[in-house]
């Protein structure tokens, strides 16, 4: 029986970190120390990592604004693509079409649990555990499970709990990273005021459904709500994916096979 390790990496921040390199060679060569400080800090043998590729859903269900508008115009000089490229190549990460690295590196701890979870009773494994790797705050928050931000070089363990409070959080107050905009006016403290303090007896979606009817009537509040919510949350299972995304299960389950062939022992990565 082996230890099984994965680490699960939202690859998109490794590309922004190492695309301002001189050369082509030095941004590949940080990318390959990234990922193998990544192996070693979490003690990983299996490696999977995902990236955004052009528009997701996301952007067809924005209304109130375009999804990201205040990103407009910034530019990625050709290194970015030339190692979105070499890290697909080299590691097998993967893209898929219509959803965020965010939506996959989601749906993936998903099916590696299940994966494990049945190598495990079967006796195959002894024991196993899935790292989340990213140093973005909505997968660290909106996810639970073990995380390892590799900007900081730190450990997290997000609950279920805390992953299901900050997605309310988060609706209530809309995201201005992703120029998401929620309720005009209401900001952290007042979000987690209304969270932290809510009735028993009502459901997350009921306490902030009735603040979004509150600022903006009936109709326009229920149609913002269901907007901020689709924006907001991160897909955390195939079953979930919208209707529409050119996406089938077959994406992550290959994937993950192809990963659990592969040998990730430190000769690998010479």
């Amino acid at each position: 029986m082996t230890k099984n390790n994965v680490a699960i990496v939202d690859a998109d921040s490794l590309l922004y970190y190492e695309m301002g390199k001189d050369t082509l060679e030095e941004a590949m060569a940080g990318i390959d120390e990234r990922i193998q400080d990544i192996m070693d800090k979490t003690n990983s043998n299996k490696l999977t990592g995902f990236l955004t590729l052009g528009k997701c859903f996301r952007y067809e269900y924005a209304k109130s604004k375009p999804y990201k508008y205040n990103r407009k115009g910034k530019s990625k000089p050709p290194i970015f693509y030339a190692l979105r490229e070499y890290v697909q190549q080299k590691y097998l990460f993967r893209a898929v079409k219509g959803l965020e690295a965010d939506d996959c590196v989601a749906i993936a701890a998903d099916e590696w649990h299940k994966v494990l979870t049945f190598a495990e009773d079967a006796g195959d494994v002894e024991e196993y555990a899935i790292i989340i790797c990213s140093p973005d705050k909505d997968v660290l928050k909106q996810i639970p499970g073990i995380h390892y931000n590799y900007q900081k070089a730190e450990f997290h363990e997000t609950t279920e709990a805390e992953a299901r409070d900050f997605l309310w959080k988060q609706v209530l107050m809309g995201d201005s990273t992703d120029g998401i905009p929620g309720i005009p006016g209401l900001g952290p403290k007042t979000a987690d005021s209304i969270i932290d303090n809510m009735p028993s007896a009502l459901s997350h979606h009921e306490v902030v459904l009735s603040h979004y009817i509150a600022k903006f009537g009936l109709d326009e509040g229920i149609d913002r709500f269901y907007e901020t919510y689709k924006l907001i949350r991160i897909i955390d299972n195939v079953e979930h994916v919208p209707k529409g995304v050119d996406y089938w299960t077959g994406d992550f389950t290959d994937h993950i096979e192809q990963v659990a062939k592969k040998e990730t022992e430190e000769e690998s990565w010479e």
